[in-house]
């Protein structure tokens, strides 16, 4: 079994798209991770009888730090974690634990519309205003630097006709919860290396 932890800080869509498309045989998303206990990703793996490791900096009761929850995780053991949706910067002590084993899905084509404080909203208002005539999603690799790590995929949507960026951004939602779950069944299956 490939084992899965997912990184989520909002509604938890994209950890959705993972839970309902990969191939349940092969592949089992077997701890959530949030720093926000009352996100829709917190909720969802309640439904789902998913653990579920709360994230905080302040040593806060029941919460866990980067270094407890690297310890953890190695325990389960973790294949593979997928940053969908998580709003807070990995520690460089993490990344290094788990180096070459963290993607993360942005909501842009990178190198363009990416760094730091380019996340959600931001991202699309930003190749809004750009008039930009394509937009996308990009699977990459996490590094210790915002969106900088290696590409692994990309997809490219023609945006030259969307009249805001919330339209955007539902055309982003889409393709997103379509190479997501590509990208980490292509891990399980030793596609990805």
């Amino acid at each position: 079994m490939f084992n899965v932890v997912v990184f989520a800080s909002g509604k938890g869509s994209n950890l959705k798209s993972i839970f309902e498309k990969v191939s349940k045989e092969k592949i089992k998303i077997c701890a959530v991770v949030s720093d926000k206990k009352d996100s829709g990703a917190v909720q969802f793996a309640v439904e789902n009888r998913i653990p579920i490791f709360l994230l905080s900096d302040n040593n806060e009761p029941g919460m866990y730090n980067y270094s407890k929850l690297s310890r953890q995780l190695k325990k389960i053991p973790t294949d593979l974690i997928v940053l969908a949706g998580f709003l807070k910067k990995l520690s460089d002590e993490f990344v290094d634990k788990f180096e070459n084993r963290i993607i993360n899905i942005h909501p842009a084509l990178l190198p363009l519309f990416g760094g730091k404080g380019m996340y959600g909203m931001k991202v699309h208002k930003t190749v809004f205003e750009s008039k930009a005539k394509y937009s996308g999603v990009t699977v990459h690799f996490v590094d210790k630097i915002y969106d900088h790590g290696k590409i692994i995929a990309q997809k490219v949507i023609d945006v030259s006709d969307a009249q805001s960026a919330e339209e955007i951004a539902q055309r982003v939602l889409v393709v997103e919860h379509e190479l997501l779950p590509e990208i980490v069944e292509k891990f399980a299956n030793g596609k990805v290396l």
